[in-house]
């Protein structure tokens, strides 16, 4: 399984970002799996969810202080890349 993340250190925590459909943001129960799944490719990691709507805006689903960082960071700034998950 393919995903499109990051992993950003910032003010001393190493955390990472995921992106995912908007479905799973917005529903508890898909966030809490989709974390589960994705915390075996970024082990020890704070992990943050992340979707889009339709025109763009994101939204985040994760660690409050990690949110607050994030929704004040564009996202053409954040390193995003490719990673595999087996």
């Amino acid at each position: 399984m393919k995903l499109q993340g990051a992993v950003i250190k910032e003010q001393g925590i190493t955390f990472a970002v995921v992106i995912v459909k908007k479905q799973v943001v917005d529903s508890t129960a898909g966030s809490r799996d989709a974390i589960s799944n994705f915390t075996r490719c970024f082990p020890g990691m704070p992990l943050v969810l992340m979707a889009q709507d339709g025109r763009g805006i994101p939204t985040y689903r994760g660690r409050k202080d990690i949110i607050n960082f994030l929704s004040n960071t564009p996202l053409s700034a954040i390193p995003w890349k490719e990673y595999s998950i087996n």
